[in-house]
């Protein structure tokens, strides 16, 4: 009671103590942003990935045939909910009179892509329906239709990081041109050099994508994977895929659906394509995330890159919390004296400041946690206001990938930083704790 009836009186009477408060809540809270902003960046980085490939991707540096049997055959375990096949290439779109975008074509089955990824909510007009997403225009069944990322049509705005939504949906229905190559008579006996052909590909606009990742959505086109077999790989008679995207059950372990999927498509190899030894060692079967490892590996040592030099930073803290202490225990040696002269102990002193000091901690911790999840929870209207304010754009989709800035509070690292500030803080008081203990009543009280 002694104790908690003088940390309430020093912190009554000596003002510069919610200095020290204060200092621990903004290191706190610029700790709690930056973790939660790199955390969120990185969860954002993976989730694209899932939601753009699926959970688990098959990937074959060539061509092979015969994919629906090797999906029928994925689809029957246990392990796996969906597949479906896609091809890639890579072309020239003709928007319009002086308007050529460089431009990755993806093959793909709309329906199927769906089930295994987020596809479906990509879409500007058929994501707002109910029903499958198709590529099929009603009125004109033989015009081929095709999906084009919202950035291809145009490039978001300098100051607002924004698409112009109304002329892009402008452009629905409107025929544009795929300009691409495809190589011919590779397989030929007869000694002849394989020959390179230029291919043009005519479609409608059906609808517009727009999945938040820059990449994707200014520079992605998406057609029929029957449809762009014939344009590419035009000697091939039976469907041809060059990925298989896989989702997994529910509550599926990945380690155990890579075993599942690597020991299928061993087996189609063996049985369907005559148990082709470049098939069998150049595959590559991985789960969207570890794909990503690298560049996640990467974001992650700035992270702590990051942590560390604000941390190091922040240890002013620490050296502030001391000099205030020291002053704090140099000024109130005649109560110190006289609380040892009613019979406390050295150590009953020492307590007294380290606990204070630790009250420091958690009361600017508690209003730093407060703080960061506040700047964090609305990073993207503040970073807006510093736009409309100061005319700077701080994020730009261009630059860091996605069109919104994450701003979900990592808890984990919060309650580390948390507990880290209050130690910090307890840490600080310890050598004016000491000074206070070793405080002699009859040195202190001789004049009084």
């Amino acid at each position: 009671m002694l104790k908690l009836f003088l940390w309430l009186r020093y912190l009554r009477k000596r003002k510069i103590v919610f200095l020290s408060i204060a200092a621990v809540a903004l290191s706190v809270s610029l700790l709690i942003v930056v973790a939660s902003l790199f955390t969120g960046f990185i969860d954002t980085y993976e989730q694209a990935a899932v939601e753009a490939v699926g959970d688990v991707i098959l990937i074959q540096p060539m061509t092979f045939a015969k994919y629906p049997l090797l999906i029928e055959q994925l689809e029957q375990t246990e392990s796996i909910e969906a597949a479906t096949a896609m091809i890639s290439g890579y072309g020239l779109l003709h928007l319009g009179r002086g308007n050529v975008r460089a431009v990755e074509v993806w093959g793909i089955e709309p329906a199927g892509r769906a089930k295994v990824t987020g596809f479906a909510r990509f879409l500007r007009r058929q994501g707002k329906e109910a029903g499958e997403p198709s590529f099929n225009i009603p009125d004109s069944p033989e015009i081929i239709g095709g999906f084009v990322g919202i950035g291809v049509l145009g490039e978001p705005d300098e100051q607002t990081d924004e698409y112009d939504y109304d002329a892009a949906e402008k452009m629905l229905g409107r025929p544009v041109v795929l300009t691409t190559g495809t190589v011919t008579g590779q397989d030929s006996s007869d000694g002849s050099r394989p020959e390179f052909k230029r291919q043009v590909m005519r479609f409608a606009i059906v609808d517009i994508t727009e999945t938040g990742v820059y990449q994707f959505d200014s520079g992605c086109v998406y057609l029929p994977i029957e449809k762009l077999q014939r344009t590419l790989y035009p000697d091939e008679k039976s469907p041809v895929a060059s990925q298989i995207l896989i989702k997994l059950a529910d509550n599926t372990d990945a380690d155990v659906a890579l075993a599942v999927i690597r020991g299928v498509w061993r087996t189609f190899v063996e049985e369907q394509l005559d148990a082709d030894p470049y098939l069998m060692t150049s595959t590559a079967i991985n789960t969207a995330r570890q794909l990503q490892s690298q560049y996640i590996a990467a974001y992650e040592k700035q992270m702590g890159v990051l942590l560390l030099i604000f941390g190091v930073i922040s240890f002013g803290v620490v050296l502030l919390v001391f000099c205030i202490f020291c002053m704090i225990v140099r000024l109130k040696q005649k109560d110190i004296a006289i609380i040892k002269s009613c019979g406390a102990t050295s150590s009953s002193v020492a307590i007294v400041f380290v606990g204070f000091g630790a009250c420091v901690g958690a009361v600017g911790s508690a209003l730093g946690a407060v703080l960061g999840y506040v700047i964090t929870r609305n990073i993207n209207t503040i970073e807006d206001w510093i736009r409309i304010i100061f005319g700077l754009k701080l994020w730009k989709s261009s630059v860091y990938l996605f069109s919104k800035i994450p701003n979900e509070v990592n808890w984990s690292w919060a309650l580390r930083i948390v507990l880290l500030a209050i130690i910090a803080a307890a840490i600080g008081t310890l050598i004016p704790a000491i000074v206070a203990a070793r405080t002699k009543p009859v040195e202190i009280l001789r004049y009084e």
